[in-house]
């Protein structure tokens, strides 16, 4: 696992690199905005749909809405 700061996850989502973009917080904060094409986590299973293969990156984030 690695960290991604905000300015790579920007430069990732400008250049329109592919990843799947998930939120781990709550349905009320995805509600209240979120990043664009963010998907809210909602179980492990959940990942084996959204990601098409297993080299696929995946981007978790939280945000602080509430």
């Amino acid at each position: 696992m690695n960290t991604v700061t905000r300015e790579e996850l920007r430069k990732k989502i400008d250049r329109g690199d592919e990843f799947v973009l998930l939120e781990v917080l709550s349905e009320g904060s995805y509600r209240c905005g979120h990043l664009p094409g963010a998907v809210r986590y909602e179980g492990r299973g959940q990942v084996e749909t959204l990601a098409p293969s297993r080299s696929t990156e995946i981007v978790a984030y939280c945000s602080n809405f509430n």
